[in-house]
């Protein structure tokens, strides 16, 4: 062996500009794949951190009826089924030691509703209760504008990129009660007309659910105007309600009707009286056509039951650090089985639809470029080192007709190869290395979305594991054996003939 390598060294040596221009592949292979490696765990962790941390957790509870485990970003706008056990999902869920918070919302699709314009404008509500919403999520997103709800109160807090959608459906700018124009968050639209900007402090909307139209016309007063910190233009479709307002403008029981789960306008149907399907159409209209009148929301009575026997559609979980994912599914799964809840667990990834797929489709896309470095490494390496078999026929030769078996000659091409990729290879990875610790130094950011789906989040901030680094240093050993093949079956090919011939 000692002979077998002192001998593919001084061959290195005597072939220097082949020797060097194998090292600089290599050298850049590996950078590259160490980097790559880090970007991909980054995005993964990134992603992680700001839906999980950020939005909605590690795990869903969502209706055994629900269909569609996307309860998220549903494109198509599907109402989520209504969950009516939540008393009983949450003595369940206290006694659960691996998790650690969790908060149930209210998540659907509202239509927001202006006379003086045909074509209405989407958003996506979620109802809950402000100061659990916040102990949940505490640094997701910064009011810019207004200020934060107060326990209990019923308003509406807009994200910024809600708010830009709103302008150009509506031409109206909206303002948290109390406040006025803030030329610096204007869009550029709207800072073009903001001599004749027309401005309101709240917002009409419809709640959108399956079935017959059972929904109603709600004004929501705006108290804040918020930016989330990463993902801005993905979660700013929500708009944060209160959980009451919420069950109000989809037609829900509130805490202060619950009697049955039946939206209210169905029990009024139900209750009406008469000998024909004529009495049906009642004086009282059910959908307030002046949407500029549309009425305020009403307080809730004092002798009103908790928030918490009223409709939810989701419970978001977070778990404790370092519990399996698959165990608490699982787990959660048979206890929400056992007591009769009617719920399901599912992953945040499945639960975050698109997202999570998104996620995948890059982390895909960035393997695949590594895959292909991979394979252009592989075929320059062993293009090089074909030719330099070819060269060296002369040399072989003689080796062979002293005695040198094939197995010798194949040696030495691999010991080349793997001296090379030893040294070359490993100060590339050592160069990556150093580079995924920079980059976060830089702290490099991004207000695109797509930008920051592959960063993870706002920053770009790539990140290696032990694990990482020792698929990069495989991958490289991957790379040296495949690209050494071909060269040593040619050169284990050479016979004394061929130097002779070539002499």
């Amino acid at each position: 062996m000692k002979l077998l390598l002192t001998i593919a060294w001084r061959n290195i040596l005597r072939h220097k500009g082949k020797s060097l221009v194998i090292g600089v592949i290599l050298f850049t292979g590996a950078f590259l794949m160490t980097v790559g490696n880090g970007v991909i765990s980054g995005m993964a962790a990134g992603i992680e951190k700001n839906i999980i941390n950020g939005f909605m957790g590690d795990i869903a509870l969502i209706s055994d009826a629900q269909k569609s485990d996307n309860i998220l970003l549903n494109m198509m706008g599907s109402s989520i089924e209504p969950i009516t056990t939540y008393r009983k999902i949450k003595e369940i869920l206290l006694a659960q030691p691996y998790v650690r918070r969790f908060l149930p919302v209210g998540k659907n699709l509202a239509m927001l509703l202006d006379e003086s314009t045909v074509t209405p404008g989407y958003a996506y509500l979620l109802g809950a209760d402000f100061s659990e919403y916040r102990k949940m999520f505490p640094d997701n997103f910064t009011v810019i504008e207004g200020s934060y709800p107060a326990p209990g109160e019923r308003a509406l807090l807009v994200p910024a990129f809600a708010r830009d959608e709103f302008y150009d459906f509506y031409n109206i700018w909206f303002l948290p009660e109390g406040g006025g124009v803030v030329k610096e968050n204007l869009k550029k639209e709207a800072l073009a007309d903001i001599n004749s900007l027309v401005v309101s402090t709240s917002v009409v909307m419809m709640g959108m659910t399956s079935g017959i139209n059972t929904t109603s016309d709600i004004r929501f007063p705006v108290r804040g105007i918020v930016r989330y910190g990463a993902l801005n233009q993905i979660f700013g479709h929500f708009c944060l309600v209160d959980i009451e307002s919420y069950r109000e403008c989809l037609g829900y029981f509130t805490a202060a009707d619950m009697s049955v789960q039946v939206p209210k306008e169905e029990k009024k149907l139900l209750g009406m009286e008469g000998p024909d399907l004529d009495s049906l159409f009642g004086g009282d209209a059910m959908i307030v056509r002046d949407y500029k009148a549309a009425p305020k929301l009403r307080a809730a009575p004092a002798a009103a039951k908790t928030a918490e026997d009223g409709v939810y559609n989701a419970v978001f979980i977070k778990l404790v650090d370092g519990v399996s994912y698959k165990e608490a599914l699982a787990k959660l799964n048979r206890a929400m089985a056992g007591g009769g809840t009617e719920v399901r667990a599912v992953p945040w990834n499945k639960a975050s639809g698109p997202m999570g797929g998104m996620a995948l489709i890059i982390k895909s896309a960035l393997f695949i470029f590594v895959t292909l470095l991979f394979c252009v490494a592989v075929i320059i390496i062993v293009n090089t080192l074909t030719m330099s078999a070819i060269e060296r026929s002369s040399e072989i030769g003689m080796m062979r007709a002293v005695g040198a078996r094939k197995t010798f000659i194949a040696g030495m091409f691999l010991g080349e190869t793997a001296i090379l990729s030893a040294v070359f290879g490993g100060l590339g990875i050592a160069a990556g290395i150093l580079a995924v610790k920079i980059i976060p130094l830089l702290e490099i950011t991004t207000k695109n979305d797509m930008l920051q789906l592959l960063y993870g989040g706002n920053f770009f901030n790539p990140l290696l594991s032990f694990s990482g680094i020792a698929l990069t240093a495989f991958q490289l050993l991957v790379v040296t054996v495949i690209a050494a093949l071909y060269p040593m079956r040619v050169a284990v090919g050479i016979t004394p003939l061929d130097a002779i011939s070539r002499e």
